[in-house]
């Protein structure tokens, strides 16, 4: 994603409660005019609170939002794919949705009334989780990643969502997308589906060269137009 001209106030670490009353740190953006301002949850990708992850906070905080990004890993993160999966594969998804990032959810809501989610790849699918769980959110936009279809509710998602897709994707194929838009269709969700002739990561701009793993891809051409599209649909279902 192409970063904005705007600087926002440097990002920081912060600590927020869950709902069980633990704590949980996390990275807080702030953009220059803070007030009023509405706010988004960012999820992490399977390498965890990295400073990729980060400059996506921080590019929301630049445009106007509050952006938090949980630590879902609590402080690990890695580059390699063996570890990446190890460290994926000890979260308990359904804790991360209902604690951590409804946590953030909460924490957000006490500075701005209306509060959003993103998330990418394992984020994707933990968007689309939180947006089931989660009643406190007014939207989500999810890049390239879906939870099992059984463990979604469509009448337990109220509020509009976006989601961008990878037609080349080797992770979650293209079919697997047709099937949810149409469980969430059924369930009468607000929608929004954009498929993209790219790979999976194809937003996340580390992702180039050697030492990444295979099936990953970099377009930014294809990243600008998701972002614009997450921008415009945030602009119309989180300000006002």
């Amino acid at each position: 994603m192409t970063q904005s001209k705007a600087q926002p106030a440097a990002g920081k670490t912060i600590t927020y409660q869950r709902p069980d009353g633990k704590d949980v740190s996390g990275y807080l953006a702030s953009p220059v005019k803070a007030e009023g301002a509405p706010a988004i949850v960012v999820i992490q990708e399977w390498w965890g609170l990295n400073d990729q992850i980060r400059g996506v906070a921080d590019r929301l905080a630049a445009v106007g939002y509050l952006a938090l990004v949980p630590d879902l890993y609590r402080g690990e993160t890695t580059v390699e794919e063996e570890e990446a999966h190890h460290l994926m594969d000890k979260l308990d998804f359904a804790d991360a949705a209902t604690q951590d990032i409804r946590g953030a959810v909460q924490y957000l809501k006490g500075h701005t009334q209306k509060v959003g989610v993103t998330g990418f790849c394992m984020g994707g699918a933990l968007t689309l989780l939180a947006l089931n769980f989660i009643p406190e959110l007014s939207a989500g936009v999810a890049f390239y990643g879906m939870p099992p279809l059984e463990y979604l509710d469509p009448k337990a998602i109220k509020v509009p969502v976006q989601a961008h897709w990878a037609t080349q994707d080797e992770f979650f194929p293209i079919e697997n997308v047709d099937k949810l838009e149409e469980k969430l269709g059924e369930g009468a969700v607000d929608i929004e589906f954009h498929r993209y002739l790219a790979h999976h990561a194809f937003t996340n701009e580390t992702a180039v060269g050697p030492g990444r793993i295979a099936g990953t891809q970099y377009d930014p051409v294809w990243a600008q137009l998701a972002w614009d599209r997450t921008l415009t649909f945030f602009g119309r279902t989180l300000w006002g």
